[in-house]
C-alpha cells in the first residue's frame, strides 16, 4: 500500500494562491513604505540650508542656484547704503578670504563692522552674493560655532602659509 500525499491548496476565485496572496500585500505594503520615506527624505533635504564659509565659497565648493549661508566677520570699513537705506553693501571674510554681499531689507540691531554676521542667500552670476537674510551675534561673546570653525580654520590656513614663505 503506498499513501499518496495530496498537498491542499487555497486557490482565489482569480486563480491566486493564498502564499501568493500575502506575498503581493507584503509587497505593495514596503512599496508604500518605502515611497513615503523617499518624499519625507526629500522634503528634508530640499529644506537644509548649508554653511559656507568665504573661503570655501571663493574656492567654488558652495552651490551655484541654491540656497546656502555664509558667515564671518563684517570687515571694516566695507558698510556702504545706497540712497533709499534699505540696501547695504558690505563684505564678509574669514581673514584668509572676503566675499561681497548684498542684502535689501533692515538689517539686525546689532549688524555692525568688524562683529560676526550669518547671512543666507545665493550667489549670483557675479559671484556677489544676494542675501535674503542676515543674522548678526547677539552678544559681545558669542559667534556662530560654524563662523568660529571658518575662522579658526582661515587662522591656520594663514598661519601655514605665513610659515612656508
Amino acid at each position: 500500500m503506498s499513501e499518496t500525499t495530496q498537498e491542499t491548496t487555497t486557490v482565489s476565485p482569480v486563480g491566486i494562491k493564498a502564499r501568493h496572496k500575502r506575498f503581493l500585500w507584503i509587497i505593495f505594503g514596503l512599496a508604500f513604505f518605502a515611497a513615503i520615506v523617499a518624499l519625507v527624505l526629500n522634503a528634508f533635504g530640499s529644506s537644509i540650508t548649508y554653511f559656507y564659509s568665504p573661503t570655501q565659497v571663493v574656492q567654488d565648493e558652495a552651490p551655484h542656484g541654491r540656497a546656502f549661508r555664509i558667515g564671518g566677520m563684517v570687515e571694516g570699513g566695507s558698510v556702504v547704503r545706497d540712497g533709499s537705506g534699505l540696501t547695504v553693501r558690505f563684505n564678509v571674510t574669514d581673514t584668509a578670504e572676503t566675499v561681497a554681499v548684498v542684502y535689501t531689507g533692515i538689517l539686525p540691531d546689532l549688524f555692525a563692522e568688524e562683529k560676526g554676521v550669518v547671512a543666507q542667500g545665493k550667489l549670483d552670476e557675479y559671484g556677489v552674493f544676494q542675501a535674503t537674510q542676515v543674522l548678526a551675534k547677539h552678544d559681545e561673546n558669542y559667534v556662530a560655532p560654524e563662523v568660529q570653525a571658518a575662522l579658526d580654520e582661515a587662522h591656520k590656513a594663514r598661519a601655514a602659509q605665513t610659515l612656508e614663505q
